[in-house]
């Protein structure tokens, strides 16, 4: 079954209804209500245009988060072949949270590095929802030094509320691991890009993101901190997270205005878990066309462009 948001409600009620007149046309016990499912869908896509047409931030975070969002997985299995994962950060474990291997996107030789929140409970506890330790972010410096020494360029995808914050994960380096990995992403003398599939929060997602070209799905968050952790350090109060996701600017709109990021791809009405497949492919277009712009730069000028880009963010507003 299809899981909706609460400000969804009308659009499911709707759909709701369809599906019990399909149920009871399928039985035989209803006359023929072609006619009135007609009129339902079209009912039920004007509401779900005009929702989508006037979405808060809080509403795009709900979005950003939805379960059902295609992940790192779903990304790999269609947009890479021959992809093989790579383990371990060859210094403490594996880190499920972030995955990585290498493969082949359309011809080209890349390394793909990405978080992974899981789609069940099993997977998700597994992955620990995305939220990476410091042997993830280890792995991931393992993984783009590999890339750098065989000159084969690097796709990130993001997708995590932030680093783990366990006393684990501190006791072994959190921050100098996060810092140790955007620093990996600065210095590799290859094209990296970086593409925002859900949330990207803190430092957890810009120590993979930190690239040559950074996109944005057109309802996915970018933000250096949960909209509910911003509620409780500023009003001590995480009810308020709709006024913190309102007041950071942390929707792809405000973040290409900010030159944050370099291009926003934009999700089917209803978001990009209504057709999975598309948003995948538009993906991978935008991907690529990212990788053309930087066809037959030297190593150097990849690292200046890099550079100068993120040394401009702010400068100009």
């Amino acid at each position: 079954m299809r899981s909706y948001l609460e400000f969804e409600k009308p659009v499911a009620d709707l759909e709701g209804q369809i599906q019990e007149l399909r149920v009871l046309a399928e039985r035989g016990e209803a006359v023929d209500v072609t006619e009135e499912i007609g009129r339902l869908e079209t009912k039920a896509s004007q509401a779900l245009q005009e929702i989508y047409q006037k979405l808060t931030p809080w509403q795009k975070t709900q979005i950003a988060r939805h379960p059902d969002r295609p992940h790192f997985v779903d990304y790999v299995a269609r947009l890479i072949e021959d992809f093989t994962p790579l383990s371990g950060d060859r210094k403490f474990a594996e880190d499920a949270a972030i995955l990585g291997g290498f493969g082949r996107f359309r011809g080209q030789s890349v390394a793909v590095i990405g978080h992974e929140k899981g789609s069940d409970t099993a997977s998700r506890i597994r992955h620990n929802f995305g939220m990476a330790r410091p042997e993830g972010y280890r792995k991931a410096v393992r993984l783009m030094e590999l890339a750098d020494r065989f000159d084969v360029p690097v796709i990130s995808l993001v997708d995590t509320a932030g680093a783990y914050p366990g006393i684990g994960a501190e006791e072994r380096g959190q921050a100098e691991a996060i810092a140790r990995s955007t620093e990996a992403c600065l210095n590799i003398g290859v094209p990296n890009v970086a593409l925002i599939i859900g949330e990207g929060g803190s430092g957890g997602a810009i120590a993979i993101a930190t690239a040559n070209r950074v996109l944005m799905l057109e309802h996915a968050i970018y933000s250096v901190i949960s909209p509910e952790g911003a509620a409780s350090i500023l009003w001590r109060d995480p009810a308020r997270a709709q006024d913190a996701a309102t007041n950071m600017k942390i929707t792809a709109q405000d973040l290409i205005r900010f030159k944050v990021v370099d291009g926003v791809i934009p999700e089917p009405l209803g978001g990009a878990h209504r057709a999975p497949e598309a948003v995948i492919d538009a993906a991978g277009a935008a991907i690529a066309e990212a990788f053309a712009g930087m066809a037959g730069l030297s190593r150097e000028e990849v690292r200046r462009q890099r550079r100068e880009k993120f040394l401009a963010i702010g400068r100009v507003l």
